[in-house]
Order: structure tokens, then sequence, then C-alpha cells
């Protein structure tokens, strides 16, 4: 958030109000978990068909497991995305236009 400051502060100056920058920040926090837990469980789920075919061991991957990933990504990305999402949109535009 820090390196977006000047950004924030030209949308709160031309009209965002402060659940705009929220909703924003909090939406991309959320996109990159879930893209990120996306390619965790792409990751995970070939590593377990190789591991099976290599070593000859029955592997089960189950759709409460996948679900289960995608939750946890998507927690993570509302938990650790919301105290930044609420600074930036309780930021003072005009300090952060003058932000350097």
């Amino acid at each position: 958030m820090t390196e977006r400051t000047r950004e924030i502060g030209i949308r709160m100056a031309i009209g965002a109000k402060g659940r705009h920058v929220l909703i924003q920040f909090l939406f991309e926090a959320i996109t990159i978990s879930v893209v990120g837990g996306l390619i965790g469980v792409l990751i995970g789920v070939g590593c377990s068909k190789l591991v099976a075919a290599k070593a000859g061991w029955p592997i089960v991957v189950s759709p409460e497991s996948i679900a289960l990933a995608f939750g946890v990504a998507g927690f993570v990305g509302i938990f650790f995305g919301f105290y930044p999402a609420r600074k930036a949109s309780r930021l003072d535009p005009i300090d952060a236009l003058r932000y350097e």
C-alpha cells in the first residue's frame, strides 16, 4: 500500500470514497490469494499424480481438500488484506498526494 499512496490520493481527490478504495484493495488481495490457491492446487495435484505414477502408490485427492485449500487461500487474502485496505481507505487525499 505504501508504494501506491499517490495513486490512492489521486483516486480520492477525483471523487473515490473510502469504501471504493477498501473494496479495490480487498478485491485485489482476494484475487491474488485465490489465483495463488489455484496454482497451489494444480501443483499439488500434479505432484501427487507424479508420485503415484513413479512410486506406484494409490493417491486420492478429494474435492473437500481442494475446497478447503481455496477456502484457506480466500481467508488469508481477506485477513491479511483487510488492514492495509482499511488503512488506505482512511488516507487523507491531500497527505497522500503530498507523499513521496
